[in-house]
């Protein structure tokens, strides 16, 4: 797939607020600092696209990117860790809930995972109530370039057991990615385009 145009389109603090136009919507999801921002620009191949930024947590809207005209990323608040206040960080928990089981166009979420840590507590639980919402989910493991091939593939081997993938049906595809090789950029985005 070639992406011609990437654009911010709008920040919205909930379902309500989303664009009304329609389109095929793909929704990444992780951990605050698990390298979102970075594999939003990779994709799209555009370095500012979405604001990478050292202090975990910044995104606390649901940013929505039109690309080539006919479909969205959408960036989605990182659970846990962030630098807000418990009931902000309610609000925009709550809004994702609403947004991942409200919005009918949303075609997948991509829930990113960090290759370079054992299975934290945090994410399996999210990808079990991802798993109970019925909605089409992936994984992509991030930072794969800064561990070797070995450590990344026992370290997906680990977290597919904790997290029951093989149980789930459909089993989510796995992906490994890195922003700064370019890893795993093709086969997210034919992922994508069979998906939209």
């Amino acid at each position: 797939m070639k992406i011609k145009s990437a654009t911010f389109e709008i920040s919205a603090p909930n379902l309500h607020a989303a664009p009304r136009l329609a389109l095929p919507e793909f929704a990444f999801i992780g951990r605050s600092n698990v390298g979102k921002s970075s594999l939003l620009n990779l994709l799209a191949e555009k370095r500012d696209l979405a604001r990478v930024s050292d202090l975990p947590g910044k995104t606390r809207l649901l940013n929505f990117y039109s690309i080539n005209l006919n479909w969205r990323l959408v960036d989605l608040p990182g659970y846990g860790y962030a630098h807000v206040a418990k009931s902000e960080r309610a609000e925009f928990n709550q809004a994702v809930a609403e947004y991942i089981e409200g919005r009918e166009n949303l075609r997948g979420v991509f829930v990113l995972i960090d290759s370079r840590l054992e299975p934290q507590a945090i994410d399996l639980d999210f990808i079990e109530w991802l798993a109970g919402t019925g909605v089409a989910f992936a994984i992509i493991f991030t930072k794969i370039d800064k561990q070797s091939l070995s450590q990344t593939q026992s370290s997906i081997a680990r977290f597919r057991q904790a997290a029951a993938l093989d149980e789930l049906d459909p089993a989510p595809l796995l992906f490994a990615s890195s922003a700064k090789t370019k890893a795993g950029r093709a086969d997210i985005l034919r992922y994508i385009e069979k998906n939209l």
